[in-house]
């Protein structure tokens, strides 16, 4: 019997990882949370860059880089071709734990539109329920200026690419509720809903 996923989409500092923590708290059944932080953990050091120029290992990997000139200054973040492969096997590792049974948590962020049509190819088949986490930004910042090794802006940085697509099975701000209540909010729809999310980008997709 395959597993479910429960798939926590949201920027950076949007509380996704207290969420998935509260899930596996309120859940009945054992749920896995496995996180894009982890393989990026996985990287090399040296393959996980702070403004590392073009050519270094930095920029191959997973790579932090500030943004100015367009107003508020902020950082993004960009893969390179060694970051990008552990982002497909990270992708292929989640399908593979949910077909051997296991309800997965995902904790990532859609930082490009092709990352979400990957998770779209990979997962077909499987049942996903697509959660946008949300929180404003001047809580974000907030957020970010109190946490040890995040840097001020990243959020901003991919704010709307994150939540480009717009179309998720349920939606909770953090900003609003505390972990725990919006864990319970997804624990009542796996209960009561039909996940359909993937299956309507999907279909946009190939229209």
């Amino acid at each position: 019997m395959q597993g479910k996923i429960v798939f926590l989409n949201g920027t950076s500092s949007a509380g996704k990882t207290t969420l998935a923590y509260a899930l596996q708290e309120l859940a009945a059944e054992p749920w896995l949370h496995i996180a894009l932080d982890q393989f990026r953990d996985g990287l090399p050091a040296k393959y996980r860059g702070l403004n590392s120029p073009p050519g270094t290992t930095g920029a191959e990997g997973m790579n932090v880089v500030p943004v100015s000139g367009t107003g508020e200054p902020f950082t993004t973040i960009r893969f390179g071709g060694t970051g990008r492969k552990m982002l497909q096997g990270m992708r292929r590792a989640i399908r593979a734990m949910a077909e051997s049974g296991n309800n997965v948590i995902l904790d990532d962020i859609v930082l490009e539109a092709e990352f979400l049509w990957d998770y779209l190819n990979v997962f077909d088949g499987l049942e996903v329920t697509f959660v946008g986490v949300r929180c404003p930004i001047d809580i974000i910042n907030e957020r970010e200026a109190t946490r040890p090794g995040r840097f001020p802006g990243t959020a901003q940085g991919h704010m709307d690419i994150c939540h480009a697509h717009d179309d998720y099975d349920i939606q909770v701000d953090t900003s609003i509720h505390d972990p725990h209540l919006c864990a319970s909010m997804i624990l009542d729809f796996l209960d009561s809903g039909e996940p359909g999310a993937f299956g309507r980008i999907r279909a946009r997709r190939k229209s």
